[in-house]
């Protein structure tokens, strides 16, 4: 408090209303291959449409990966996504026939390699690598090439000089562009125009009547989600002043209409490394930058040096599990009388996973590609994350994702392997989550352990997700005590704090009891000589029901139930 060095009235305000925020559980986080989208950058995907929108759809080198993702996006509304290419393979499609290709793997490394142009390319080039690119078209016409052009009914009126260039003296520095999906793979109709761009400018500080930007080159490379605009055009083209200021200019005047195929994109979904992916992977690891509670491996499970670099992620992030599925080749095409021994050598010796922030599954589904009229086996860990985060919706975290109440999976046509009570048996005992198709009513996941090798409550999921809500939640919360003085008034607000959040939990099911200890005892002279700050926090969480026993007994009619109960 401020000294006062003369007589006043000095008001002052305490905030004493700080409370355990509610923490996200539900936000996904995968790497893998798509035909479309920028490389290596995170971008967060609510719908399937948007995956497709953004990424593209199914093709035969990216059907893991895609319905990995949006099988998650059937059960939650959260996902990061990240793509990954191998960057010695894939290009860019551009426009300039007789040039090499180039990769621009999003904008943050077309806005440091390319902005300026790329030695060549063409006027334009594919947003993303892949061949997908080089179904796209690129036009471009002006006021001197407007009256034979065969898209000028695109618009309403010819280019000319825009208000903002008029006003400051200068003249002809407007086109319009328009995008076209010459093979139609992206719309299905040849020749579909997919984006307009009326009236931008050939001056760079060209202003719209609203002071955004004008400048053709900003607008498309802002705006298009199929092109980066790369060199001005060098043939057919008086490229006089283009790309300078607009006052007191004239700009040169195109001779024809500039319209290009792009071409030379390639894919390289069929070339994916374990590197790629892992490196794809490793954008989660900063906690403070990706907020995220579940990783589906999709069919990066097979390849065991992504599964345990993977975990290993979520070990030191310790607020996410993994989910893995065994490998297509321990279920699929193989005698239904060694898939469990399959399954459980695959655990135990091509993984050798011990931890409890890993979940598993026992196989693959069947699942009808709706966008290529065929059926693929699709792994199930996309699916089990999903039910993590619809139980988040409709329950809360540390209630189990499995039974028949929130475990049921959907889109199965059949399952690779459907487990008996023999081989569930097998498969629990390793440590590996059934998932069974049973008769009337449906397909569920039947297990709730993790990868934790020994005996311990940490050996279940709703008992690991407890923990990493209350750890995320309770962390955040500890930020505030930061600085503060390590006395008997901060001690007292941090447990004021702390304990009505557990109440909470513990009134929604997630806890049979707690205490919090934050005192002298944990606090003693030494601590707080270093300038720490202590803090035990005891839980006994819920336990989720694994076994029933139901024990039916005959009796005579003359016996009564007390003395038998007694």
């Amino acid at each position: 408090m401020a000294f006062q060095l003369s007589p006043g009235v000095l008001v002052q305000e305490k905030d004493l209303t700080a409370i355990v925020p509610s923490v996200a559980t539900s936000a996904g986080a995968f790497a893998g291959a798509f035909q479309w989208g920028p490389v290596g950058l995170v971008t967060t995907i609510d719908s399937e449409n948007n995956l497709v929108k953004y990424f593209g759809g199914p093709t035969d080198t990216t059907y893991g990966s895609f319905y990995t993702a949006a099988n998650f996006l059937s059960y939650g509304n959260n996902l990061k996504l990240v793509r990954v290419v191998n960057e010695g393979i894939a290009k860019n499609a551009i426009a300039n026939t007789s040039a090499t290709a180039i990769l621009i793997k999003n904008f943050d490394d077309y806005i440091q390699n390319r902005s300026s142009g790329s030695n060549g390319v063409g006027e334009f080039a594919a947003k993303c690598p892949g061949d997908l690119g080089n179904s796209l078209k690129v036009s471009m016409a002006d006021a001197n090439t407007w009256s034979n052009w065969v898209y000028s009914t695109e618009f309403n009126s010819a280019p000319g000089t825009s208000p903002t260039t008029s006003a400051v003296s200068g003249n002809n520095d407007e086109m319009h562009v328009v995008i076209i999906d010459e093979d139609g793979l992206w719309t299905g109709v040849r020749n579909t125009v997919l984006e307009k761009y009326a009236f931008v400018s050939k001056g760079s500080d060209s202003k719209k009547s609203d002071g955004s930007a004008n400048y053709y080159k900003e607008v498309i490379n802002t705006q298009s989600a199929y092109v980066w605009s790369m060199d001005h055009p060098t043939a057919n083209a008086n490229t006089s002043g283009w790309g300078t200021t607009v006052a007191a200019k004239t700009f040169g005047n195109l001779s024809s209409n500039i319209t290009v195929s792009l071409s030379k994109g390639i894919s390289d979904e069929a070339n994916i490394s374990a590197g790629n992916v892992i490196t794809g992977f490793n954008n989660f690891i900063n906690t403070e930058l990706y907020d995220i509670s579940l990783i589906p491996l999709g069919p990066w499970s097979n390849t065991t040096s992504v599964a345990s670099t993977v975990v290993g992620i979520a070990e030191a992030r310790q607020d996410c599990v993994v989910f893995i599925s065994p490998s297509l080749e321990s279920v699929v095409s193989v005698s239904p009388s060694i898939q469990a021994t399959n399954v459980t050598a695959f655990r135990n010796n091509s993984l050798n996973i011990n931890s409890s922030y890993a979940f598993m599954d026992s196989g693959w589904k069947y699942q009808y590609d709706r966008y290529n009229d065929k059926y693929r086996w699709i792994p199930l860990n996309g699916d089990v994350a999903g039910l993590c985060a619809r139980t988040d919706n409709i329950a809360d975290p540390w209630f189990s994702p499995s039974g028949f109440n929130r475990g049921q999976i959907r889109n199965v046509v059949k399952l690779a392997f459907n487990p008996t009570q023999t081989d569930r048996d097998t498969l629990y005992k390793a440590g590996v989550n059934p998932v069974v198709a049973f008769p009337g009513t449906g397909t569920v996941l039947y297990g709730d352990k993790t990868m934790l090798a020994k005996p311990s409550a940490f050996d279940r999921i709703n008992v690991r997700r407890l923990f990493i809500v209350l750890e995320k939640a309770i962390s955040t919360a500890s930020k505030f005590q930061l600085f503060e003085f390590n006395d008997g008034f901060t001690r007292a607000q941090f447990v004021n704090l702390v304990e009505p959040f557990l109440r909470d939990v513990k009134g929604r099911r997630g806890l049979t009891d707690f205490k919090v200890v934050c005192d002298e005892t944990n606090n003693t002279g030494d601590v707080i000589d270093r300038n720490e700050f202590r803090a035990d926090i005891y839980v006994k969480p819920a336990r989720s029901i694994n076994f029933i026993t139901l024990t039916f007994v005959a009796t005579r009619s003359g016996i009564s139930f007390n003395e038998i109960g007694a």
